[in-house]
Formats: structure tokens, C-alpha cells, sequence
């Protein structure tokens, strides 16, 4: 089991943000991901919206970060550790641009560049932005076709419906090799199809852990998928959180009080097909005991945990 931290502060979800994160800056942000790369963990995340429609601010809040763009500060403020996003919403995104920003990224942080796609739920976000929510998936797939082919191919060609290339140099390529890992975000069937053909992992957010076997059993079944090394992430604060960011109060979201629970979910998950988890703190009174408990469970947890 390898373990990830999403940055505290970084949203502001009534289901998952902690009153004491709101007052962090970036510099306290940074710090926690230098904490987290001191303390073995693989890598750290940053979600991503553009706007928020105020009927959902309640339950979404508006502090979102554009993903690409904090990944590239905490990079500059780490050295080892991964740097992914939780997620990029890939149709929001010019491919062309996604795909030199992305391989920027991972070309000056030595490619430490991690992207989970995600195709968003906001249609309100895409209203406001000029791109057809109803296309979101068909826009997703050929965005990624074509930004594979920028950062693969030395003489860049690409005809689709939405984007047209030809002629044309792309450089620097990503130093990950053959590109930065991609997951895909989500839990419909499109999704799974999606991560079979281009994806490196799995990051669902409503499926229950119990019907992880047969999804990913349906995954890799799919023509697109080719047998390569696969991850699965899952956070039990995902319990937490219901449609539309509604809150669930799952009494399963919380890893446990002590570290045998925590230690056996972990792997509990891991027998399901997880492969990275976050360890999601419990409610804690401010940034000390925050950092507190990614000590505990670096030296509590992460030694124990099930590989």
C-alpha cells in the first residue's frame, strides 16, 4: 500500500474541509508537502475547479486551485516527492496547452507529474466556461488521444473532430517515460473504458470498496487495456461524501481510532484491489495536530500496512 496526502486548504467541502485549514496559507500548504515527502509518503494531491455555481457554494465552497498550476509551486517547494492532481478536469482545458503545461511540470520537477482526469459534474461550470457539458466525455477521450500523441510522437500529428495537428515540433517531452502516470476520476462505466485504454490507475469516489473486484475485473477486460501495472486509489473520507457534495455522515469514513484500525483498514482495502489510500485525519483543533497526524502515521501505520 503506498500512501498520498490531499493538501489541507486546498478545498473548502463541507463534507471533508476542517474549520482550522482555512486560515493555511501556501507557505503552510508547502509545508505539509515537504512534511508528507520527509515522511515517506508517495505523493500529494490538489483538486481542481474553475468556478462554483452559487447554489452550490454551501456544500463546495469557491477556494479551488487551478490543479497544474499548484502542482508546478508545491514541485518547487519539494524535491522527491509526487505531485498529483485529485482531479483535472480535462475538457475545461485546452489539449494542446494541457499538454505542454503538464510536461513543463514534469520536465522542471524531474518528472515527478502526476494527473488524475476527471470529466467534472458541474454543468454550470462548463456553462460558464463555453464547453458542452453533454460532450465532456467524447471531448475527454480525444483530448487524451491527442496529448499521448504531442508527448510520444517526434513529428506530432493529430485529426479528430475536436482537435487538429500537423506540422508541428513539441518539446520539451515529459521525462517520465512514456508519459506522466494518468488516472481517471470517477465511476461510470465511461470511466473504467476510459482508464482501460489510456489510464495507469483508478481513483473512484462513489463506488463501494465491496464492488471494487468485479469494476476493476470489468476494467481489465476492456480491448484498451493491455496488461500493464494498474492503480487503484480510494480514501475512505470518499464515504463521506455523496453527490453533489452532500454530506453522508457514513460512520465508515474514519479510518479508526487507533492504529490496528487504521492498520486493518488499510489492508482490508488493499485485498479489495487498492493500491493508495490517504488516511483522511480525524477531526483535529489546528495545523499542529494536523501535522501530528501525518507523523503518527508515518511511524504508526505505513510500516505496518500491508505492500
Amino acid at each position: 500500500m503506498r500512501f498520498s496526502v490531499v493538501l489541507p486548504n486546498s478545498v473548502h467541502v463541507a463534507a471533508l474541509t476542517q474549520p482550522w485549514e482555512r486560515g493555511l496559507a501556501g507557505t503552510d500548504i508547502a509545508h505539509v508537502a515537504r512534511t508528507a515527502e520527509k515522511l515517506g509518503f508517495t505523493r500529494v494531491f490538489i483538486p481542481e475547479h474553475f468556478v462554483t455555481p452559487t447554489s452550490h457554494v454551501e456544500l463546495s465552497g469557491n477556494h479551488y486551485f487551478d490543479a497544474t498550476t499548484a502542482q508546478a509551486y508545491i514541485a518547487g517547494a519539494t524535491s522527491t516527492i509526487s505531485i498529483g492532481s485529485m482531479v483535472t478536469i480535462l475538457p475545461l482545458h485546452n489539449p494542446v496547452i494541457a499538454a505542454k503545461s503538464i510536461a513543463t511540470l514534469d520536465w522542471l520537477s524531474g518528472g515527478r507529474a502526476q494527473v488524475t482526469v476527471g470529466v467534472g459534474w458541474l454543468e454550470e461550470e462548463y456553462d460558464a466556461i463555453g464547453v458542452p457539458f453533454r460532450r465532456r466525455g467524447r471531448l475527454t477521450d480525444e483530448y487524451l488521444a491527442a496529448m499521448f500523441e504531442m508527448w510520444h510522437s517526434d513529428t506530432p500529428a493529430y485529426d479528430g473532430e475536436f482537435v487538429r495537428f500537423r506540422d508541428i515540433a513539441f518539446g520539451p517531452k515529459p521525462i517520465h517515460k512514456p508519459h506522466p502516470p494518468i488516472w481517471m476520476g470517477g465511476d461510470a462505466e465511461a470511466v473504467l473504458r476510459r482508464a482501460a485504454r489510456f489510464g495507469d490507475g483508478w481513483a473512484p469516489w462513489q463506488t463501494r470498496p465491496e464492488d471494487f473486484p468485479a469494476k476493476l475485473d470489468y476494467l481489465k477486460s476492456q480491448p484498451g487495456y493491455d496488461g500493464r501495472p494498474f492503480a487503484l486509489f480510494f480514501s475512505l473520507a470518499s464515504l463521506n461524501i455523496g453527490l453533489a457534495h452532500e454530506i453522508n455522515d457514513d460512520p465508515h469514513s474514519q479510518f479508526g481510532q487507533n492504529a490496528q484500525q487504521v492498520i486493518d483498514n488499510c489492508n482490508m482495502l488493499a485485498g479489495l484491489g487498492v493500491t493508495d489510500t490517504w488516511v483522511n485525519p480525524p477531526p483535529v483543533v489546528d495545523f499542529s495536530s494536523y501535522l501530528d497526524h501525518l507523523h503518527w502515521v508515518s511511524e504508526e501505520v505505513m510500516p505496518t500496512a500491508v505492500d
